[in-house]
């Protein structure tokens, strides 16, 4: 049975926590079992970044629909490790499953014009940050964005420097996260949707 992703909680149908092996394996059984394989052996031998590569070729090759959800959680997986800018193309010329009803839904284009960080929220540790929209709640209207420091030479920051939860239209955030917490921040979006 194909991954169709992980319920509100980070848990699955069982109510079970899934661990990153658990949610990993679950990308893989998108795919073929040749190709899953491969993402697996990725894994089990650390090419962690090799095996996001191949995980996105194969849904394009094989054109196997993803929801929305899995989308946005396979973008989460690229960014922790560090693949999200180079991913992200591939990522959005997925097929999507048509008969999906998202609950997530990526929001960042090539052309998102980054937020200040001072417009999404009155949390001083913003001031200095830009804030690029990613993943947008489709029920509550929440959205997770990844605030970047401003380069010298204009570019945004490779890696997010915080991850911050906000309603757009209000001037407080309602969460902000380390940098090394986009899936603690993606399962606060899903908890506390008001219409979960």
């Amino acid at each position: 049975m194909p991954y169709r992703g992980l319920i509100g909680d980070g848990t699955d149908t069982l109510g079970r926590v899934i661990d990153e092996a658990t949610q990993w394996r679950r990308f893989a059984a998108l795919l073929p079992p040749a190709h899953a394989a491969e993402i697996v052996d990725c894994w089990d031998i650390g090419e962690q970044e090799a095996g996001l590569d191949r995980l996105v070729a194969g849904l394009l090759e094989h054109q196997v629909p993803i929801s929305e959800n899995v989308r946005a959680e396979i973008a989460v997986a690229a960014e922790v490790w560090g693949m999200w800018t180079a991913l992200a193309p591939g990522l959005a010329r997925c097929l999507g499953d048509h008969h999906d009803d998202p609950r997530l839904r990526l929001i960042e284009h090539a052309d998102t014009v980054p937020l200040p960080g001072s417009s999404v929220g009155t949390d001083t540790a913003l001031a200095d940050f830009l804030v690029v929209p990613w993943i947008a709640c489709t029920r509550c209207g929440q959205v997770l964005a990844r605030a970047h420091a401003q380069e010298p030479w204009g570019d945004l920051s490779y890696l997010a420097r915080h991850y911050v939860l906000f309603v757009p239209g209000r001037s407080t955030s309602t969460g902000l996260f380390a940098p090394d917490s986009a899936w603690d921040a993606l399962t606060e979006l899903r908890m506390s949707c008001v219409h979960a």
